[in-house]
C-alpha cells in the first residue's frame, strides 16, 4: 500500500493512495497521522491495507483525486532522522578528490549522521537558502521508516520481524561550502545540513514487488536540474550496506522508536554512464578526470526533480520537485 500526508497542521492528515497515484482516501477513521499509525501498527496496518484494497477495487467511499502539491512529506516531522552513507564508492570519490585514502573500516562499518527532523520540507515546496555562496547541492537518496527496533537488533532480526514499514525517496539538501569547516571541528554536520524533503508517497516494501529484495530497492533513481537529466544511478547496485544493516548499526547502542527514518546516503554507481545523484560527485569526477570542477552548484531559481519509476514507467512515490529560492525573511 501507499501512504501520504496531506498538509494539515504540524503533522499532516494521513491518506491512502492508489498504486497509480491517481486517487486517495482519507484514513481518518483509522489514524489521524502517519505517526499515529506507526505507533499502533499492529492495529492500524491491517486496516490501512483493507482501505488500500477497497481503493484499488474502486469501492472506497469518497475517493478523491490525488495531488502531490497538497502533500507534506509523509512524516512532516519525525522523532529521529538518521542518514547513512551506504554507497562507499561515493565516499571513496570524496576522499580521493582531496588526496585522502579510504580507511579499510569504511567497508565494514557504516557511516551515519543524525539530521534535523523537526522541520522537513514538503515534496513540492520551495527550498530557501540564505546564500548561493554556501554551495547549494541536492542529494537523491532512498530512505526507510521503521517500527520499534530494540537496541542490539541484528540485521537478520530486523528482516525477520519486518521492522522496515515504509520506503520513500529523499532530497537531502547539503551546503557543500560549509561542510569542510564544520567537519574540521570534529563534531559533525549542523549548519551544512538544512531541511530535508521526502517524496509525496511512502510505500510498504511489498508494494515494490521484485524491486525490493535483500533490503535494497533495485531501480534507477532519476534526477534533473531545470528539466535537464542529471543522473539515473541504480539504487540497489553498489550499495555496500543494505537497509537492514544500516538500521542495525543505528540500533547498536539505542532503541529506535516507531517513525525513525533511515536514509541510504547519496546513490552512487561505479558505472559513470548513469550519472550522479548530487552535484558534488560530478564535480569530483571532473576534478579527477580534468584537474578542475566545471559544474556549478545551484543558484536561486534552479529547480531539482527526483523521481523513481517502476518497470512500466509509472511513478512509484511521486516526484520531489523543488525550486531554490532566497529566504522568506
Amino acid at each position: 500500500m501507499k501512504l501520504a500526508s496531506l498538509k494539515h497542521g504540524r503533522d499532516g492528515r494521513l491518506v491512502v493512495v492508489d498504486a497509480d497515484l491517481r486517487l486517495y482516501a482519507s484514513a481518518a477513521g483509522i489514524a489521524a497521522t502517519l505517526q499515529d499509525a506507526l505507533d499502533d501498527w499492529s492495529r492500524c496496518g491491517p486496516r490501512l491495507r483493507d482501505l488500500a484494497a477497497a481503493l484499488a477495487a474502486q469501492q472506497a467511499k469518497e475517493a478523491l483525486p490525488f495531488d502531490p502539491a497538497a502533500c507534506a512529506s509523509p512524516l512532516p516531522r519525525a522523532y529521529h532522522w538518521v542518514d547513512g552513507s551506504a554507497y562507499v564508492n561515493h565516499v571513496e570519490l570524496v576522499r580521493k578528490a582531496r588526496g585522502a585514502e579510504l580507511p579499510p573500516s569504511f567497508w565494514t562499518d557504516p557511516l551515519v549522521y543524525q539530521g534535523g527532523s523537526d522541520d522537513f520540507l514538503g515534496p513540492t515546496e520551495d527550498a530557501p537558502f540564505a546564500s548561493e555562496a554556501f554551495g547549494i547541492d541536492f542529494e537523491a537518496e532512498v530512505a526507510v521508516i521503521v517500527g520499534d527496533v530494540p537496541m542490539g537488533s541484528a540485521a537478520a532480526d530486523i528482516h525477520a520481524r519486518g521492522d522496515i514499514r515504509l520506503v520513500m525517496l529523499v532530497n537531502d539538501w547539503s551546503l557543500r561550502n560549509l561542510i569542510p569547516g564544520e567537519l574540521a571541528k570534529g563534531f559533525g554536520f549542523y549548519q551544512s545540513k538544512p531541511a530535508t524533503a521526502f517524496s509525496p508517497v511512502a510505500a510498504t516494501p511489498d508494494e515494490l514487488g521484485e524491486a525490493w529484495r535483500d533490503g535494497k530497492l533495485h531501480l534507477p533513481l532519476h534526477s534533473s536540474i531545470n528539466g535537464v537529466p542529471f543522473g539515473h544511478p541504480e539504487a540497489g547496485e553498489d550499495m555496500t550496506f543494505d537497509f537492514c544493516q544500516l538500521v542495525a548499526h543505528c540500533a547498536r547502542t539505542r532503541n529506535l522508536r516507531a517513525g525513525t527514518i533511515v536514509g541510504s546516503g547519496t546513490i552512487s554507481n561505479y558505472d559513470r554512464s548513469r550519472g550522479s545523484a548530487c552535484i558534488a560527485e560530478r564535480r569530483m569526477l571532473e576534478q579527477l578526470e580534468g584537474g578542475a570542477a566545471r559544474t556549478p552548484f545551484l543558484a536561486y531559481g534552479d529547480q531539482v526533480r527526483i523521481e523513481m519509476f517502476d518497470p512500466l514507467g509509472r511513478s512509484l512515490f511521486g516526484a520531489i520537485e523543488q525550486r531554490v529560492i532566497r529566504p522568506w525573511r
